[in-house]
């Protein structure tokens, strides 16, 4: 089993531990419920060690991930991140990343952590000896820890040396969190206001005791990965394994925006406008339940004028916000439009849902 360098850190805070891709993880330290709401409310602190975070570099680093990937790299500012998606020839989708342009010609790339190794496998196999780039997996070398909700920026802040208001969304810079060097980016999977700090593995407790302590009258709390499963759902964010896979396209996802055909040739290119020009036959789609359940992954989905299955739940739980059962699911397109109506086999207890558009949950404004 896998440790991040925080294991001792969960350990010492009486938190609960379960096998999450191979590593021993924190799915909770209390009351899941109790560390969703510090989230949405105060700060909360995620252990994120665990993800995969590999580095390229050389003037052909650029080019080589615009191969890779499906979004347009050549879009990225220094100091800028993009999600995207790797994708087999055929289309199917390989892993959801995260692109972050560190320099000219340097480029971090964050990729799930149940996919690492099989990521790393597939770039080398891709690698050619003219891309005039290096590879380089330094997930062990480099800690990540996530600091979101909306006090994120009040409890970080007094540990950095840079003004954390210029940092936009999806942006990034290197700085001193107390005293320790740290890759800070503007981004985070909860829908919050936050932020994912990388830093030496050696240096991660150290600063997760600062934070910690800097947040104490901001009502900061570690959380795990039960409350960050249903803050990602409530964003209607995917996730790997569950929501997609290698038999699923980022068209049948509903992440087009991710794919710019424009660009040039990237890897499953062609596979993907076969299938924009012919039509996805199904969609990955939001839905919540009319009468009170908790749908969860593998549940049938039904069509409710036939009660025949036309899909699963792809990922399920009862929403703290909205308090009704929130889902996604794969589903014929012919049943995919917003307003459609299906029903969900609970355990045999058949319940009706509607088709939604995501995010369920949207973050209030700041007043003033």
């Amino acid at each position: 089993m896998n440790r991040t360098p925080l294991y001792e850190t969960h350990r010492e805070a009486g938190a609960k531990l379960v096998d999450f891709a191979g590593w021993d993880m924190p799915i909770q330290y209390g009351s899941v419920i109790e560390e969703y709401q510090t989230v949405r409310s105060k700060a909360g602190l995620f252990d994120v060690s665990h993800m995969g975070r590999l580095y390229l570099s050389g003037t052909g680093s650029g080019s080589f991930l615009q191969r890779m990937t499906t979004n347009d790299v050549a879009k990225l500012a220094v100091g800028r991140a993009q999600y995207s998606m790797m994708c087999r020839e055929d289309g199917g989708i390989l892993d959801d990343v995260f692109v972050y342009r560190t320099g000219e010609s340097d480029f971090l790339l964050c990729v799930n952590a149940s996919n690492r190794k099989k990521i790393v496998d597939w770039i080398n196999r891709q690698h050619r000896a003219t891309d005039q780039c290096t590879i380089e997996d330094r997930s062990s070398a480099v800690a990540q820890i996530a600091v979101q909700g909306p006090s994120s920026r009040t409890v970080l802040a007094r540990l950095c040396k840079k003004d954390l208001g210029a940092l936009k969304l999806h942006a990034s810079h290197e700085d001193l969190v107390a005293g320790i060097p740290c890759f800070v980016a503007r981004t985070g999977y909860t829908g919050e206001l936050g932020f994912e700090l990388n830093m030496p593995s050696d240096r991660a407790a150290e600063l997760w005791r600062n934070l910690m302590e800097a947040g104490t009258d901001q009502g900061i709390k570690p959380a795990g990965l039960g409350a960050r499963d249903l803050l990602r759902l409530e964003m209607g964010y995917l996730l790997y394994g569950n929501d997609i896979n290698e038999q699923t396209t980022p068209l049948e996802a509903g992440a087009e925006w991710t794919v710019n055909f424009e660009k040039g040739p990237f890897l499953g290119r062609d596979a993907l406008l076969t299938q924009k020009h012919d039509g996805v036959r199904r969609r990955v789609i939001a839905f919540e339940l009319i009468e009170k359940g908790v749908p969860r992954h593998g549940f049938p989905i039904l069509d409710p004028a036939s009660s025949e299955p036309i899909g699963e739940v792809t990922s399920g739980n009862l929403s703290p916000l909205l308090q009704k059962g929130i889902g996604l699911g794969c589903v014929p397109v012919s049943h995919s439009s917003p307003g459609t109506a299906i029903a969900v086999d609970i355990r045999g207890k058949i319940l009706p849902a509607s088709i939604v558009t995501a995010p369920f949950y949207t973050r209030p404004k700041p007043r003033g």
